[in-house]
């Protein structure tokens, strides 16, 4: 474990080469010390180079690592917003399908309770139609049958005798549906009405 009051030897190329030994006797080769030295020296600055170029990739790193956590916090930002957003359109569109739906179906309520009044509507139209109807088929059946009842009658009165003269009393006392005929003039036979025979096939 370093000590924590140890500060650390800091060496420079430039050290290496102004750094003096100074002279001793019987001390070192002079040129082999200043081989080492420069041999010292350009190490020196080979691993300067080196380190300021592994500071600067470390830099480089680190701005890249930094860039790549903000891109991530944007990306997990974007991923919440859009999350958030989707959950929101989900429930507006669900909102605005269910609103849709009630309209519809307030509507075709509305529609089918138009068909249904326009049928009750028809129906009675028809009901009073048919009323009518047999009113008036009542009403000509027993116009008919009161005509049938004089026609009756009056075929079963006896044939006049027209040799012997009559008073006016006689003519007088004449029915007065034989008078009717009697003043009725001459006309030709016609067929049938259709209308007869509806109260016919009716009776």
């Amino acid at each position: 474990m370093a000590d924590d009051g140890y500060q650390g030897f800091h060496l420079t190329a430039l050290d290496a080469r102004r750094f003096d030994f100074g002279n001793a006797l019987r001390g070192y080769d002079r040129a082999r010390v200043d081989q080492f030295r420069e041999q010292v020296a350009e190490e020196l600055e080979r691993m300067s180079r080196a380190n300021q170029e592994l500071d600067q990739k470390a830099r480089n790193f680190h701005e890249q690592l930094k860039s790549f956590r903000d891109r991530d916090k944007a990306l997990n930002e974007a991923l919440v917003s859009a999350q958030q957003l989707r959950g929101e359109i989900k429930e507006q569109a669900e909102r605005e399908a269910q609103l849709i739906l009630r309209e519809a179906q307030a509507e075709a309520d509305k529609l089918l309770q138009g068909v249904r009044d326009e049928l009750r509507r028809t129906e009675d139209e028809v009901q009073a139609l048919w009323r009518t109807r047999r009113s008036y088929l009542a009403q000509l059946r027993h116009h008919l049958e009161r005509q049938l009842t004089e026609l009756n009658a009056a075929e079963s009165e006896p044939i006049p005798d027209f040799t012997t003269p009559r008073t006016m009393s006689a003519v007088r006392a004449e029915p007065s549906v034989v008078q009717e005929i009697r003043e009725l003039p001459p006309r030709p036979a016609a067929p049938t009405p259709s209308w007869l025979d509806v109260v016919e096939d009716d009776s």
